[in-house]
């Protein structure tokens, strides 16, 4: 099933606790909008949230009014005015609370997923996954409105999950199918046999709970995403300036009105449910209320009255996604590791990371935006993210380590840790930059009631063991029902002499290694607790940290991958640094790459590289790529790799390169210039061949006698750009050709003579009683056009189809010194005969254009485009069913082929089927078992097999009678059983 069509939104809003947030996580939208995950146009607004005040719903109500005031003014209102709504489409994104798992919230955790068609390459966080499931799932279809989607789940969505918006009015909530178990402890709907929600229950009773199940046993759950139309959308908005709800607003507390506390489901939504009646409406409490606001009963009261009175009349439907699921991100490491580990998973899942030792990895364990090097061994169940560890380092079973960096892994030799969850946190302390390393159990409660836990083990146990008493964690007032882990002030933050590091929380695994000098030392640092700790936390360096990680296994990627000679393009990560502003260590590790490759086809690829990053950073600007290549600032470098000096070029075709960074302008000329530059190593690449050829002397013929070469020209029937450098020798390339004559002659050929003046006369035409252009060279210089990117070049295939007769499969090995290998096709007796009589060449009227035709492909190979090397792959493999087809002598399989291969070649030359082809083989189609342009295809020579033999006088009546066609012709044609040939002349004076 293919994508729908995603969501082109007016404004995405993303609510963020704190104030000292809204413009690090601003910034994160902008970045998702570079990166193409966010539509161009779309408004982008990231808003403190006043959810901690006002709850879900008071947050819900304070987006809307922002959004519709930035909508008012683009409009030029003075006014916020709700008719800026009705051709809108917004996304509100609740962040949410703190997350103990990750500092910058569950929206921007990390998951180890990877999207191999994103055109830029980045880490996958909870908050891209929900973008792109509302923009390409729950919301093509549905009308202009507002969206509302919780970033505190993971959710899985069908890509056509079948929500009708058929008439449709009022709000409409999503939910996603449960266990009745797991419903204890979450939201369930009620509702009617037309989608009508009853009642919305919130850890209901096991009999509500089964009332709402579904034939299958299933609930749907309160997944965290509603959906209000244009119309709910005003009357919602019109409650802003209503007390007491003008408080969730920051209009109202800006004005110094008491906060209060609204749900989304459980006030705002609850309302809209039909089985819901005022009186026990008004007296409810949201979920969201905590014990200690019973006091404000009455303004709450206050409240739910402005939202029935505003918000009744409107009708609440849900629309269930049966093959969808959810889970909510709690505060237990268990679920947390369990939901990044893939149960089931046969091996590690390591995303976005470079491992060096692979093999020491667990099954169910996962590696996301990591560089590992040396011996890093992970236990099954473990999770490691954002760490560039450097071995000896043993992680045992059901651990979680993030934000670690040389500096501190060296603290985890000689360790091997277990169900422990260990991170590094960047913070600021009045103002300055530090780190701080927090130590917690996995099985470590989070909750404030209950017999609380640390390190995987009770209190009393955790004080006996270490030393540690409740009076240094907790102030000797603090009543025992709040001495929790919340609370309790465990991580040190400042020592008065030294930085801190992850053995400031170690130490307590094995408090007993060094008498108390550890303690000593923990007790000596200033400490904060887990809710103190978490207004400190600076999420712009946290995240800018991962950043700079993320590019620094790239880099390490990118090396891998070109001297490694992998089939991964590298489009997506250049993209991604030229988009995020660092370019320049990628451009350095290319240069590394292609000045110490022993391969010159590695070089020339690392240069092609080069050239996409220029080509990038001109953002589209400054002209085509493809162009010439030879201006005199560039010689200098070109001639270091005609010489074969190889790390003497790339250093001066860089030093040559920063003069050229000025303007898109320039860039581009400088990635035509870089392309040159791997022209020449490809050319170097194919001089290898010469080991292969050997020549004997032999005496020269007597001045002024004629030497005369013919060959027959060549039809490609499969497997034609394989043989193209540097396919020919990256791939392995097989080509199926056949040689043959056009209307009886042998149509290439060539003539030479010795002369006594020390010139060489050239002279180039279509026949010898033509017209020709003539050359005559001098000297050297006059030959010096051989490297130019706009000489005439191309594959084997052209050498192979004149020298060899007959029908052949040329075949070269992925490997250097390239060889080319031929191999006759035996093809049943009386078949060439046959084959003849249904064989035809047209003249197209269209000039070919294989030269920009070749430069395209070669771009799109070296960047290693998936669809290219795909169908490359598929050329090969295609040309050995092409030669079974001659085996057996089947013209209806061999127009197959022929079909199927001008498929590829389309695939892999964008734009090589003019319109006039186009039009010519679809009159054609019918008396033809399969055709297809010679050669690169843009023009020429269109060849077919026909239905029945001797068919030319019929075909040219059918194109006769065809307009728009142009100055086309028909030809005859035989497969030729000779081959080149050779023959020596008597004087004479003609040229």
């Amino acid at each position: 099933m293919t994508q729908p069509k995603g969501v082109d939104w007016t404004v995405i809003i993303l609510t963020c606790q704190y104030k000292d947030n809204v413009q690090v996580f601003q910034r994160e939208l902008e970045v998702r909008q570079k990166r193409e995950q966010i539509p161009a146009g779309t408004l982008l607004l990231a808003v403190e949230d006043p959810e901690m005040r006002v709850g879900s719903g008071g947050a819900t109500l304070n987006a809307l009014l922002v959004a519709a005031e930035h909508l008012s003014a683009r409009a030029g209102f003075t006014v916020v005015t709700s008719d800026v709504l009705h051709s809108a489409r917004i996304l509100i994104l609740h962040m949410g609370r703190d997350f103990p798992f990750d500092d910058c919230g569950r929206a921007f955790t990390c998951l180890p997923v990877e999207n191999p068609q994103a055109p830029v390459e980045a880490v996958v966080c909870n908050l891209d996954c929900l973008l792109d499931t509302m923009s390409h799932r729950l919301g093509p279809g549905s009308p202009p409105g507002v969206w509302v989607c919780s970033t505190d789940m993971l959710l899985s969505v069908p890509p056509n999950p079948g929500i009708s918006w058929d008439n449709f009015r009022g709000a409409k909530v999503i939910a996603l199918p449960g266990n009745p178990a797991y419903a204890r402890n979450h939201g369930v709907y009620l509702t009617d046999s037309q989608g009508f929600v009853l009642d919305i229950y919130y850890q209901g009773t096991e009999a509500e709970i089964q009332r709402c199940a579904r034939p299958d046993g299933r609930v749907p759950l309160v997944s965290g995403i509603a959906f209000f139309s244009v119309e709910t959308a005003e009357h919602l908005l019109a409650t802003h300036v209503s007390p007491p709800l003008d408080a969730c607003t920051y209009m109202g507390l800006d004005s110094g009105a008491r906060p209060v506390q609204l749900s989304l489901f459980f006030d705002i939504l609850l309302c809209m449910a039909r089985n819901v009646n005022r009186e026990d409406f008004l007296v409810g409490q949201p979920p969201e209320m905590g014990q200690g606001d019973m006091d404000i009963g009455t303004y709450l009261q206050g409240a739910r009255a402005e939202l029935w009175r505003e918000l009744r009349d409107q009708p609440l439907t849900m629309a269930y996604v049966p093959d969808g699921s959810y889970s909510y991100m709690t505060s237990s490491a268990s679920e947390f590791l369990h939901s990044l580990t893939f149960p089931g998973a046969p091996r590690a899942q390591v995303v976005h990371s470079q491992v060096e030792e692979p093999q020491l990895l667990g099954a169910k364990s996962s590696v996301v935006s990591c560089l590992l090097e040396g011996p890093v061994q992970l236990g099954p169940g473990s999770v490691l993210q954002h760490c560039h560890l450097q071995g000896p380092v043993h992680i045992g079973t059901g651990c979680l380590v993030s934000g670690l960096d040389t500096a501190q892994c060296k603290a985890l030799h000689g360790l091997e840790l277990h169900d422990l969850i260990l991170q590094g946190h960047h913070v600021r302390l009045h103002g300055a930059p530090s780190r701080v390393f927090t130590l917690v159990g996995r099985l470590d409660s989070w909750e404030r009631q209950g017999t609380g836990t640390y390190l995987n083990m009770s209190w009393s146990e955790f004080f006996q063991k270490t030393g540690v008493r409740d009076w240094d964690l907790w102030d000797p007032d603090t009543p025992p029902a709040e001495r929790c882990l919340l609370s309790a002030r465990l991580f040190p933050v400042l020592h008065p002499l030294r930085a801190l590091g992850p053995r400031d929380m170690l130490w307590m695994l094995d408090p007993q290694e060094d008498r108390g000098k550890a303690l000593r030392a923990w007790r000596a640092c200033w400490r904060l607790s887990w809710e103190q700790l978490q207004p400190c936390l600076d999420r712009a360096a946290t995240l800018a940290s991962r950043r700079d990680l993320f590019f620094r296994q790239a880099l390490h990627k990118a090396r891998r991958v070109l001297e490694a000679r992998q089939d991964l393009s590298l489009c997506p990560l250049i993209r991604a640094a030229v988009r995020e502003g660092c370019p320049g260590p990628l451009l350095a590790t290319l240069d590394q790459v292609a000045a110490g490759a022993e391969d010159p086809g590695v070089a020339a690829r690392a240069l092609a590289c080069v050239a996409d990053v220029l080509g990038c950073m001109a953002e589209g600007q400054g002209g085509l790529r493809s162009g010439p290549a030879a201006n005199p600032e560039w010689m200098q470098p070109f001639s270091y790799l005609e010489c074969g000096d190889l790390a003497a070029g790339v250093q001066a075709l860089a030093q040559e390169r920063d003069k050229w960074l000025s303007r898109p302008a320039l860039l581009v000329r400088a990635a035509r210039h870089y392309e040159g530059a791997g022209q020449i190593l490809i050319r170097q690449a194919v001089m290898s061949a010469q080991h292969f050829v050997s020549m004997e002397p032999v005496e020269p013929p007597a001045p002024g006698r004629w030497v005369v070469a013919e060959c027959p020209a060549r039809v490609d029937f499969s497997g034609g750009w394989s043989d193209t450098p540097p396919l020919a020798y990256e791939l392995g390339g097989a080509v199926l050709g056949l040689a043959v004559r056009v209307d009886g002659r042998r149509p290439i050929g060539a003539r030479a003579r010795r002369i006594p003046e020390p010139e060489l006369w050239l002279a180039v035409g279509p026949q010898q009683d033509k017209m020709t252009m003539k050359t005559v060279c001098r000297n050297l210089d006059d030959l010096q056009d051989y490297c130019q990117p706009h000489a005439p070049g191309g594959g084997w295939q052209d050498q192979v189809g004149g020298l060899v007769p007959g029908i052949k499969v040329g075949r070269s090995r992925a490997q250097l010194p390239l060889k080319v290998e031929v191999e006759e096709i035996t093809v049943p007796e009386g078949f060439l005969r046959k084959l003849n009589d249904h064989l035809l060449l047209v003249y197209t009227g269209k000039t070919r254009l294989a030269r920009n035709l070749l430069q395209d492909v070669l771009r799109s190979w070296y960047a290693r485009l998936p669809a290219v090397v795909q169908n490359a792959h598929s050329l090969v493999r295609h040309t050995e069913e092409c030669a079974k087809a001659f085996r057996q002598g089947s013209l209806p399989l061999l127009g197959q082929c022929l079909t199927t291969y001008w498929e590829q070649k389309k695939l892999m030359a964008p734009g090589c089927e003019p319109l006039a082809v186009r039009r010519m083989m679809d009159v054609l189609a019918p008396h033809v078992h399969g055709q297809s342009l010679a050669g690169a295809g843009g023009g020429g020579f269109l060849y077919l097999l026909t239905k029945e033999p001797q068919q030319k006088e019929a075909l040219e009546a059918v194109l006769a009678k065809t307009e728009g066609l142009g100055n086309y012709s028909v030809h005859l044609v035989e497969v030729d059983t000779q081959g080149l040939s050779l023959q020596l002349l008597g004087s004479e004076t003609s040229t």
